[in-house]
C-alpha cells in the first residue's frame, strides 16, 4: 500500500498544503484540480523524483525519499510517465522498451517487447529512433517503457493527451485489466473529466494545494458539492425553479409533455456527437440549458427534473 502522509510544499508561495491519502493494492486513484494545483509536483514527490518540504510517503511501510537523500533519485517499484517523456532518443522504439528488461530471458524480453508494441500501436515504428517519432508516438512509448518495468505503482500524468480515442479506449482497458492481474495500482492526473471518471476507482479534487474532496466517480459527477466541482466533471445546467437555484447534469430529466411543464423549454439547436445529441434549449430569461439524448429533442416543450441515485 502507498501512504501519503502530511505533505507540504513551499516555493516562493504554498503549492502543497497538508496532503494525505492512501492507495491500496489494485487501486487506480484519480487526481483532478486546475492548472496551479500541485498535481504534478504532487506525483514527483511520491516517485521520489523531488522533495517535499514536510511529510512523508510510504511504500509497502518502507519510505520512499527523495533526491536529497538518494543519490540516483526515484523509486524502483514506481514510475512515473510525464510530459517529458523521458526517452533515450538516439535508440530505436524497440530498443527504448528492451532496456528496461534486460533483466528477463531473452525470449521473455520479445515476447514482452512485441506485447507492448501492438498495445501502443508502435509496431510499424518498432525500428525507428526514437527522436524521430511524432509527440503522440514518443507518449505511447513512454508508457510503454514503464509498463515494462512491471511497477507496484505507475503514476501518469496527462498520459492520454496525445492519443486518439480508440487507443484511448483500448489503454483505459488494459489498465484496468493489468491492476487486476498485477495488483498494481496506479495514480492518474488528468483535465479530462472522461478519463478519470471511467478508469478512476476514487478521485481526488485538489484545489490551492488542499484536498477538498476524496470520492467515488458516481459521487463527483452526481452528488457534487459545489458548482466549481460540478463542471470539473462535466456540464452542468443551472435554473432558477420555483424560487430556488436548481442543478442538475444533462443526463438528469425526463421529457414532461404535460400542458404545464415543470420547467417549460424552447428548442434552439442539436448538435451530434456521435453516440448522442447535445440538445440546446432556452428555459427563460436568457438561461440556456442542454439535454442528452440519443435523437434530437427539436419537438421537446418540457421536462421534469430527475436526479440520480446510486
Amino acid at each position: 500500500m502507498l501512504s501519503v502522509n502530511n505533505i507540504y510544499l513551499v516555493y516562493n508561495q504554498p503549492v502543497l498544503n497538508g496532503i494525505s491519502f492512501s492507495v491500496a493494492e489494485n487501486e487506480i486513484i484519480g487526481i483532478a484540480g486546475n492548472s496551479g494545483a500541485g498535481k504534478t509536483s504532487l506525483l514527483k514527490i511520491i516517485a521520489g523524483l523531488a522533495d517535499a518540504t514536510e511529510g512523508t510517503v510510504y511504500l509497502n511501510n518502507k519510505r520512499v525519499v527523495g533526491p536529497s537523500m538518494k543519490l540516483i533519485p526515484g523509486h524502483p517499484d514506481i514510475q512515473l510517465v510525464n510530459q517529458d517523456f523521458d526517452l533515450d532518443i538516439y535508440q530505436t522504439t524497440e530498443e527504448n522498451i528492451k532496456g528496461k528488461i534486460l533483466h528477463l530471458p531473452k525470449t521473455v524480453q520479445e515476447q514482452f517487447t512485441a506485447e507492448l508494441l501492438e498495445l501502443m500501436e508502435l509496431t510499424h515504428a518498432s525500428s525507428r529512433l526514437a527522436h524521430t517519432l511524432s509527440g503522440g508516438e514518443q507518449q505511447r512509448l513512454a508508457i510503454a517503457r514503464a509498463l515494462a518495468l512491471e511497477p507496484t505503482i505507475l503514476l501518469l500524468d496527462e498520459p492520454f493527451v496525445h492519443l486518439d480515442a480508440q487507443l484511448r479506449y483500448r489503454l483505459i482497458s488494459y489498465l484496468t485489466e493489468l491492476k487486476r492481474v498485477r495488483n498494481m495500482s496506479i495514480i492518474i492526473v488528468s483535465h479530462n473529466s472522461e478519463e478519470l471518471l471511467s478508469l478512476s476507482d476514487k478521485i481526488i479534487y485538489l484545489k490551492d494545494g488542499i484536498i477538498k474532496r476524496l470520492a467515488s466517480p458516481f459521487e463527483f459527477y452526481y452528488n457534487y458539492t459545489t458548482v466549481s466541482e460540478a463542471r470539473m466533471f462535466g456540464l452542468i445546467n443551472q435554473l432558477t425553479v420555483a424560487g430556488k437555484s436548481v442543478h442538475f447534469r444533462p443526463d438528469e430529466y425526463e421529457i414532461d409533455d404535460s400542458e404545464h411543464p415543470e420547467i417549460p423549454l424552447n428548442y434552439s439547436r442539436s448538435v451530434f456527437m456521435g453516440s448522442y445529441f447535445l440538445n440546446e434549449f432556452n428555459a427563460g430569461k436568457k438561461k440556456k440549458i442542454v439535454l442528452l439524448h440519443k435523437a434530437q429533442l427539436n419537438n421537446v416543450k418540457g421536462i421534469t427534473i430527475n436526479k440520480r441515485k446510486k
